[in-house]
C-alpha cells in the first residue's frame, strides 16, 4: 500500500486574531507546521495548537520564518547568518518547550513563505537553517520542496530530509511552485486538487501550469490552513486518496 503524509501550516491565530480552522484540519493530516510567533501565532496559539496535535496523534513541526509579522512572513529578506542562525534556534525551542509541556516532541521543521522559498535557492541561508535544527536537535527532519539547496545543506549536516508538494498551489513545468503574484497561483477546486494528488501518489506527477506533466518526489502533500475553503479542501484530499488505497501517516516518526 502507498503511503503519503498530509501537513497543514496551522496555529497562525495572533491575539483576537483568528486564521483557518486549526480544529477541523488536525482532524485530517498527520503532521501539523505550527507557526512559531515570528510570521504568525503567539504563546497562546502555539499552546493551544500543540496541544489539540498531541491529542489526536498528529505530528508536530516547527514552522520557523522571518521575523516579520507585518507581512506574514511573505516577504524576502536578506539575514545576516548571525541573526537569522538564533533567530531559527529560538522558535524552535519555543515550539520544544509547548511540546514538552503537552506531552509530545517537535520532530521536525518546514521554514515557512519567504524563508522556504528563499533557501530553494540560497546556499547560505539553507546552510543557516541547517546549522540552527542541528544545534538543537540532529533528529529534526527538514522538510522542503524537492531538489532545494534547503535539502542539500540539510543533508550535508547529517539531519534527514523529506520533500514536499502543495496540493493547493500550481507548478512551473521545472517543478517549482508559480508564484503567488502570477494568476492560477493557487488552485481553489477541490475535486481538482484531490485527483492532482492521486496522480502525484500513484504516477510521481502534476500538471504544471502550462498542461504538461511534471515529475515531483514528495513524502508530504502540504494544504495550505489559511486557503479559502481549506479543510473542504484537505478533507477532499485526504478521501480521495483513502478512496486510491493510500496510507495516511507522518513522515517524521516518534
Amino acid at each position: 500500500m502507498a503511503t503519503i503524509d498530509l501537513n497543514s501550516d496551522v496555529g497562525e491565530a495572533f491575539g483576537p486574531w483568528p486564521m483557518g480552522d486549526d480544529e477541523g484540519m488536525l482532524r485530517l493530516v498527520s503532521s501539523a507546521n505550527i507557526a512559531c510567533g515570528f510570521h504568525a501565532g503567539d504563546p497562546r496559539a502555539m499552546r493551544a495548537t500543540v496541544r489539540l496535535a498531541a491529542e489526536r496523534g498528529v505530528a508536530v513541526g516547527a514552522h520557523v520564518g522571518y521575523r516579520d509579522l507585518a507581512g506574514f512572513g511573505r516577504r524576502a529578506m536578506d539575514v545576516a547568518s548571525e541573526d537569522l542562525i538564533p533567530e531559527i534556534i529560538y522558535q524552535i525551542g519555543a515550539l520544544q518547550a509547548m511540546a514538552r509541556a503537552a506531552g509530545t516532541t517537535v520532530r521536525y521543521v518546514k521554514p515557512h513563505g519567504a524563508l522556504y522559498n528563499t533557501i530553494v535557492h540560497d546556499t547560505r541561508q539553507a546552510r543557516d537553517v541547517a546549522t540552527a535544527m542541528a544545534e538543537v536537535d540532529t533528529n529534526l527532519v527538514l522538510l522542503g520542496l524537492p531538489g532545494s539547496q534547503g535539502l542539500i545543506e540539510a543533508n550535508k549536516a547529517g539531519l534527514a530530509t523529506a520533500a514536499e508538494a502543495f496540493a493547493d498551489r500550481a507548478y512551473t513545468p521545472e517543478g517549482t511552485l508559480v508564484s503567488r503574484r502570477q494568476a492560477g497561483a493557487v488552485l481553489e477546486d477541490p475535486v481538482k486538487v484531490a485527483r492532482r494528488m492521486v496522480q502525484l501518489v500513484e504516477d510521481g506527477t502534476v500538471e504544471s501550469i502550462d498542461g504538461t506533466d511534471v515529475k515531483i518526489s514528495a513524502d508530504s502533500i502540504c494544504v495550505h490552513g489559511d486557503s479559502p475553503g481549506a479543510v473542504t479542501m484537505a478533507d477532499r484530499v485526504y478521501q480521495e486518496l483513502r478512496g486510491a488505497g493510500v496510507e495516511i501517516a507522518a513522515f517524521a516518526r516518534a
